[in-house]
């Protein structure tokens, strides 16, 4: 008897939505360069035109790395890689290197922190013939005043 896949993912799909695409998440292109947000004494990026808006979630893929520099007289660079991944349906559009992802609202009992955070898109949106959900590799934005 053959296993009809297609149709096992069509029952999983949902199941998976259901449990993890719980928060509201808007993917953008950029709008331009940082800019400098006194309220939070943060650079926040711009958002151009949105390209998704809806549910899926943000998790986090590992601990922060920082890289070393080439200038011999600054041993660490300003900014650590933190490495993060967006969940969202597969009915979501393919998120292009560099799109902004900000969290716009988190569900009841979730961390509320994470409400106007951003990251970026470090690569277009994984794919896969058996995936349930859109996965995206993300990046925190974090730059401060006195950062780069």
């Amino acid at each position: 008897m053959a296993v009809d896949l297609a149709r096992i993912l069509a029952n999983v799909t949902p199941l998976v939505e259901g449990l993890l695409l719980l928060d509201t998440v808007r993917f953008a292109a950029p709008g331009g360069p940082p800019v400098f947000n006194p309220d939070t004494n943060s650079y926040d990026v711009p958002e151009g035109v949105t390209l998704y808006e809806g549910p899926g979630a943000v998790q986090s893929g590992s601990l922060p790395e920082s890289s070393s520099a080439v200038v011999a007289t600054q041993p660490w660079v300003n900014e650590t890689t933190s490495k993060y991944k967006a969940f969202t349906p597969l009915t979501a559009p393919i998120a292009a290197r560099d799109t902004i992802v900000t969290v716009v609202q988190v569900h009841a009992g979730g961390d509320q922190t994470l409400v106007g955070r951003q990251w970026r898109a470090m690569d277009p949106s994984q794919g896969g013939t058996l995936g349930v959900v859109r996965i995206t590799s993300l990046d925190q934005l974090q730059q401060s005043a006195g950062g780069a």
